[in-house]
């Protein structure tokens, strides 16, 4: 099952929910490591449900499959994203694998400076997607608090996070079993570097490819070459 990640790379939170036009929702704005424009990646495996290209290229993106939030809870989420100067490349109906760049940053509708608002929701899409607030502002249906919904791990870096406290994917250590000859396990570890006491490993297995239908899928392998499957 899937972490749902943290859209961008560079973590640096301009405007945290419940702030300026931002009250009564909880959308978040990052704009990048810098004033430039940076990639958007997808947080999960998802369906593009909806483009708004009549505001601020709003996109919403629905998992394909229940995933994990970062609070426990197991349901699908559908999240919204706003900004991008350019979504030409995408349409609904389009799968897109989780931590694929599909969106960018940029000030497309009502936005100063190049940045990305996105906004979680629980559950799929509904509706139009999204329904005005008290304040007058369009926010997706069944928002959710982006710090229960998002996780992060060691490839994003974390410039500004507005005292928001996302969890962490932490990766472990598990141990081979113990055989009852510890010694010549440790030979033969000695003679065969690939046997080793321990295995460093991302709880949640990278996604490579997404299978579209039934099928009959083949891989080419060279000699000595090892394939995993989890």
């Amino acid at each position: 099952m899937e972490k749902p990640l943290y859209p961008l790379k560079n973590m640096r939170i301009t405007q945290g929910y419940g702030e300026g036009t931002h009250i009564d929702s909880f959308a978040i704005d990052d704009a990048g490591k810098d004033t430039g424009i940076e990639n958007v990646f997808a947080p999960f495996t998802g369906t593009i449900k909806k483009i708004y290209q009549n505001d601020a290229n709003e996109v919403w993106l629905e998992s394909i499959d229940k995933v994990e939030y970062s609070d426990g809870t197991i349901d699908y989420m559908t999240m919204m994203f706003a900004h991008s100067n350019n979504v030409s490349h995408l349409k609904v109906g389009q799968i897109i694998n989780k931590g694929t760049p599909f969106y960018s940053e940029g000030t497309k509708g009502n936005a100063t400076g190049n940045h990305c608002h996105f906004e979680c929701g629980r559950g799929k899409f509904e509706g139009s997607g999204w329904h005005k607030n008290s304040k007058g502002y369009w926010i997706i249906n069944n928002s959710k608090n982006p710090q229960e919904c998002l996780w992060i791990d060691e490839t994003i870096t974390i410039i500004n996070n507005n005292n928001y406290n996302f969890k962490k994917i932490e990766t472990e250590v598990i141990a081979s079993p113990k055989e009852d000859n510890q010694d010549n396990n440790k030979d033969a570890n000695k003679n065969n570097p690939e046997n080793s006491s321990t295995t460093i490993q991302d709880k949640e297995p990278k996604l490579i490819f997404t299978c579209q239908k039934d099928d009959i899928y083949a891989i080419r392998l060279k000699k000595n070459q090892k394939l995993f499957i989890k």
